[in-house]
């Protein structure tokens, strides 16, 4: 069963891990003690056969062999392969449990789509499900020495009621030399398209979407298959193994005390216990073992996955959801907080102090700036009302002399004066325009040298500035059209844009 700890480690605190390191269910101690033990024995053997058994010519011997192991042993990569491959085998681990086959979500759709109370639409649902449980139990007996211990042969999948004799007399019936975890799959597909016709399913879209949730189940299963046929290449399985075997074989002999009266270099103290080694040992052979019990989670460690289990909890739930839970409502009720402007669920005194704290609003409502800061700037070079920058603006888009005067200066000049004539108290401040409002006939300057009529083409005629309430009567020069206003509008902000695309309907 699997080793769950998360409750322990639920909150961060000092020493938090050290009660972790006493458990033995599920341990790095279980796992690895008798290879540390066994490196333990064959460390101290050769230990004391240097010192008691071999000559003075032999120790010389043994000690330069020790030497030569110790130098170079560090050549052997263990810490870069064996970490690249505990990584991927860690996430091979996690991607197998992400496949496991969960009937959560086609059971609800099962539940809502296929209908009937009677005993036809209870068999319906029932069948449905079970199809999807039997794929799931062959599939997983497949992988699994756990569900292959306890379904060892269909009969045994049969006399769990996962499958009827006449269900089996078909499977076994199917000739085919491949697993067949798929044909429930294909059995449920033909039953859901029996439960259209018949109009269990009431349209087409309700059975396309249960379709498409059992393609997902299907998958499912499918990817277990693959991971337990394609595994990690023996190649680097091997590789590690020998490294991790040979490394610490040359340290059975390198990491030797040696008598401290001969002067070797890094040998001034002798001691009977090699604690960093055996150290160093428990890191890189549990770091090995590590990636032992992770490669394949569909057998019997502490830390496999609960295949059994999982079916049980499957079968259960899923006949639950589309039998004795179907079309089972409680009676509608207004909500607690129903009258209530602002819902909010109580606390209790543990967790009273939440509302002491504000709720979050974004990273920079903290940030104080000055009162003068929180002025907004007039554009540099502009002199007057902070409402004449944008015009202003505009017009230094335009490059000096003559040679301005053109289709481009003629439509920022008429943006000009539109956005100056929006309203009676715009129109009186920044265009002489107010005889022509008056019916005075006085054409329209607005104070732009880019409508002096020296520089004006011939052809073209600008149009005076129109009424605020009603059209401009009389024809209209070509090509501008006439522009009506709905009536009088206060001035627009100076910080939005002008209103460019009216007039750009209007040259069109």
């Amino acid at each position: 069963m699997t080793v769950t700890y998360t409750a322990r480690v639920a909150n961060a605190r000092f020493g938090g891990f050290s009660q972790l390191l006493l458990l033995w269910r599920g341990s790095i101690y279980k796992l690895l003690w008798r290879e540390l033990l066994c490196f333990l024995g064959l460390y101290m053997a050769l230990s004391a056969a240097y010192r008691f058994l071999l000559a003075e010519e032999q120790k010389r011997y043994f000690e330069k062999l020790v030497i030569y192991c110790d130098q170079y042993a560090s050549l052997i990569p263990v810490s870069f392969v064996l970490g690249f491959y505990v990584t991927l085998v860690v996430h091979r681990w996690w991607n197998q449990y992400l496949c496991m086959p969960l009937p959560d979500a086609l059971m609800c759709i099962v539940a809502g789509t296929v209908h009937g109370r009677d005993d036809r639409g209870r068999l319906y649902r029932r069948t449905l499900m079970r199809y999807a449980g039997l794929s799931a139990v062959l599939i997983l007996r497949s992988v699994s020495t756990a569900v292959f211990k306890r379904f060892p042969t269909i009969d045994h999948v049969v006399e769990a009621g996962f499958m009827t004799r006449e269900e089996r007399k078909k499977f076994e019936n199917l000739n085919s030399s491949y697993n067949k975890y798929w044909v429930p799959c294909v059995w449920f597909s033909s039953l859901a398209a029996q439960a259209r016709r018949e109009g269990r399913i009431r349209d087409n879209s309700a059975l396309k979407l249960l379709l498409e949730e059992l393609n997902v189940f299907r998958s499912k299963c499918g990817m277990l298959f693959h991971y337990d046929w394609i595994s990690i290449p023996l190649v680097y399985t091997q590789v590690v193994t020998i490294a991790v075997y040979s490394y610490f074989l040359a340290c059975l002999i390198g990491r030797q005390f040696l008598d401290p009266a001969q002067g070797y270099k890094d040998h001034t103290l002798d001691l009977c216990v090699p604690i960093f080694t055996l150290l160093q040992f428990f890191f890189y052979a549990g770091w090995l073992k590590v990636a032992e019990q992770l490669i394949n989670p569909f057998g019997e460690d502490d830390d496999d996955f609960e295949t059994n289990f999982l079916i049980d909890r499957n079968f259960q739930v899923s006949m639950l959801a589309v039998d004795e839970m179907y079309d089972d409502l409680a009676m509608l009720e207004k909500d607690l907080y129903w009258d209530a402007a602002e819902a909010r669920a109580p606390y209790t005194a543990a967790t009273a102090f939440l509302l002491q704290q504000p709720s979050f609003q974004g990273s920079t409502f903290d940030i104080a700036l000055a009162k003068e800061d929180m002025q907004f700037q007039r554009l540099d070079g502009v002199d007057g009302p902070l409402g004449d920058a944008h015009g202003d603006f505009l017009q230094r888009l335009l490059p000096a002399g003559a040679g301005s005067v053109g289709p481009l200066g003629r439509r920022l000049s008429l943006l000009r004066r539109k956005n100056s004539c929006v309203s009676e108290a715009s129109t009186a401040a920044s265009c002489g325009c107010a005889g022509a409002a008056d019916g005075g006939g006085v054409e329209c300057g607005c104070g732009d040298p880019l409508l002096d009529p020296s520089l004006r083409e011939p052809e073209l005629e600008p149009p005076a500035c129109p009424e605020p309430t009603a059209p401009i009567p009389g024809p209209t020069p070509e090509p501008f059209t006439t522009v009506s206003i709905p009536g009088p509008r206060a001035p627009a902000p100076p910080w939005l844009p002008s209103p460019i695309g009216e007039e750009e309907e209007s040259l069109a």
